[in-house]
């Protein structure tokens, strides 16, 4: 048995910044307040490429709830300006979206951290609708 003369030290992870973060090294951008989100509530909506880069067309239907809940999806994940958030999305859709949105932890906790309607929302029972 080998008795080491300096004790170990053990470190936490940096938890405040891993803790909002929609990947690795990628900060979640947050918007000070949902009626700040005035971005379009229906109609067709184009993302620029630095939102959405993995298909040839960029265009979503928001009368599609598929297709509109996929925007949402993509504006939280990846807005890297508050105004990719201000101009895409809205505060009201926001809301009722948000339960059934499928986002990275880091995005789900800041927003909801930022904004508690959001995590009532989550929790409350959805309708048969």
């Amino acid at each position: 048995m080998r008795v080491y003369p300096v004790p170990m030290v053990t470190t936490q992870p940096d938890v405040p910044r891993a803790r909002y973060e929609s990947r690795p090294g990628r900060h979640a951008v947050v918007a000070d307040s949902l009626a700040d989100l005035r971005g379009p509530a229906g109609g067709t909506v184009e993302l620029p490429i630095w939102l959405f880069w993995s298909s040839p067309d960029h265009t979503f239907d928001l009368g599609d709830p598929d297709m509109r809940r996929w925007l949402y999806q993509i504006v939280l994940r990846e807005a890297g300006r508050l105004e990719d958030l201000t101009a895409y999305l809205d505060g009201d859709t926001l809301i009722a979206l948000w339960p059934g949105l499928y986002l990275p932890k880091g995005v789900r906790q800041a927003w909801e951290d930022k904004h508690p309607v959001l995590r009532a929302a989550a929790a409350a029972p959805r309708s048969a609708a």
